[in-house]
């Protein structure tokens, strides 16, 4: 072997050697540990005397070298090349760590099977963080479809008795003043006047809490009604492959109403424009005004309407962010997944 050749195999064995954050080592065709190093040692727990001749299935959890897992494993790595997999493993104090494993086959230049590389890392923090991400997103969906039942028994109360109770009043007042004679009728009339403005704006409420045209007419309707009653010039581009379902649109809908009312109590813009599209087996929409922007409110912490529409997007499984335009104004985008894909 020339010598620089020799030089850099010394460089490579100690690289390997040394390295603390993966657990590296080799196995012979029959799955035996050959080589140990610095990793291995801090995240298995075993010094290299005490592993190495030992079988790798030392380190699997009982119910896996019950059902042959290992073995499987150096079979599949043989006939594949190599094999990724991620579970549970065991150290030598018996503790379990979640693991993400590589076994690659390792042949001579004649082909032959000389054994096995096998890097491992320890990923249980990653996955107790995925695992508090996953619980804190389905807390967000259970608060998220809790609120819209809410905000639907009482669009419904408000409409079935409040709205109905006033419309026979109105009728009332309306029968009134053809009886009255003209000197009273006046103010009969300011009084029904008054209970239909009432009226109008229960209905108003009504639309804000719960829109009607989501479930009778869909999505596009109802963000085009919203867009209208912010007062100010809009636009719609709708370009989704298909519609939404329930879920979908109303967590659309509610992110759009927040972002339109940021506009409208905030933006001082002259006009918005609401563009949706199908990206990435999903749903992107983004709403882009011309405005000054939010100014004073830091867009990643501090604004609860900020706060509720990048939590309502990760609830859905997607993301949110609001960032400001260089000519003015402000884009609020976000992404949901089509879980129906």
């Amino acid at each position: 072997m020339p010598p620089d050749a020799s030089r850099e195999d010394d460089l490579f064995r100690l690289l390997v050697q040394g390295v603390r954050d993966y657990a590296i080592f080799a196995l012979d065709p029959g799955g035996h540990i050959v080589s140990w190093n610095a990793g291995a040692a801090r995240i298995k727990g075993y010094a290299a005397e005490e592993i190495i001749g030992r079988h790798f299935s030392t380190f699997y959890p009982p119910e896996d070298v019950q059902s042959g897992k290992p073995e499987w494993e150096l079979r599949v790595a043989r006939a594949d090349g190599a094999i990724e997999d991620e579970g549970w493993r065991v150290r030598k104090d018996g503790t379990r760590f979640w693991a993400n494993v590589i076994i690659t086959a390792l042949y001579d230049d004649s082909g032959e099977l000389r054994g096995f590389g096998k890097v491992t890392r320890d990923m249980t923090e990653r996955r107790r963080a995925e695992q508090q991400l996953t619980d804190r997103r389905r807390l967000l969906a259970h608060l998220v479809e809790a609120q819209e039942q809410e905000r639907q028994r009482i669009a419904w109360d408000v409409h079935d008795d409040t709205i109905q109770a006033m419309v026979a009043v109105d009728m009332r007042l309306q029968l009134l003043a053809g009886k009255l004679p003209a000197e009273h009728r006046r103010t009969v009339d300011q009084l029904d006047g008054a209970v239909r403005a009432a009226i109008s704006r229960l209905r108003n409420l009504v639309f804000r809490v719960r829109p009607p045209g989501i479930e009778r007419h869909g999505l596009r309707d109802s963000l085009a009604a919203y867009l209208a009653d912010t007062a100010v010039v809009g636009e719609i581009r709708y370009s989704l492959e298909r519609e939404p379902g329930a879920d979908a649109a109303i967590t659309i809908f509610r992110i759009c109403q927040e972002a339109l009312t940021n506009v409208r109590k905030h933006a001082r813009a002259s006009s918005v424009v609401l563009e949706l599209s199908t990206v990435d087996h999903g749903f992107l929409v983004r709403v882009v005004d011309d405005g000054v922007g939010l100014p004073g409110l830091d867009p990643n912490a501090g604004h609860f309407g900020l706060i509720e529409m990048r939590e309502r997007a990760e609830a859905a499984g997607g993301w949110c962010t609001v960032i400001g335009q260089e000519s003015g104004g402000t884009v609020v985008e976000f992404w949901l997944p089509d879980v129906r894909s």
